[in-house]
């Protein structure tokens, strides 16, 4: 299996924030953009391993702007790490001013997605080799990120999670 990099995966949703996409503030609703990053993300970790994918889980998501009725969203989105059958996906989300065009970051979010066969049995996926130094940063703190949820999990011991130990030596 060969190994691919993030680039590979990267991956540009663009849309327009409706009036029925927002609450009584006229912002798009949280959910909506979740649902929005959830898509973005399944179509990166698809062009990663080119399996079908599912949704392991919603590591994180950082909700740092409000996205008003009428804007441009981009959501940008690629694998930051594969590991045995599953991947990191991380995303930036960009709104665009309106008069000037000029992009600004939002918000950003980290999924995790599995690759499965048609029976839904987890799948061998390729390696990613990160190119970029933001890819290798990201890449690296993947795996500190998982650490820390095997370990939360119950699944790994907390003496196991060599990297991300060493955050705190």
């Amino acid at each position: 299996m060969e190994n691919r990099t993030p680039r590979q995966s990267f991956t540009t949703v663009t849309d327009l924030v409706l009036p029925s996409e927002t609450n009584p503030l006229n912002n798009l609703f949280g959910g909506e953009l979740l649902a929005r990053m959830d898509r973005a993300a399944s179509i990166a970790a698809r062009r990663h391993c080119r399996r079908v994918v599912v949704t392991a889980s919603v590591n994180h998501v950082a909700f740092s702007r409000m996205i008003p009725l009428g804007s441009v969203v981009t959501i940008e989105a690629q694998v930051s790490r594969a590991f045995k059958s599953s991947m990191e996906v991380y995303m930036d989300v960009y709104i665009e001013d309106r008069e000037s065009g000029e992009r600004t970051k939002a918000n950003e979010a980290i999924y995790s997605f599995v690759a499965v066969d048609d029976t839904g049995r987890p799948v061998q996926i390729p390696a990613i080799h990160p190119e970029t130094e933001d890819e290798k940063n990201r890449y690296d703190a993947a795996l500190r990120r998982k650490q820390l949820s095997l370990v939360l999990a119950g699944k790994m011991k907390a003496a196991e999670a060599t990297e991300l130990k060493a955050l705190f030596e």
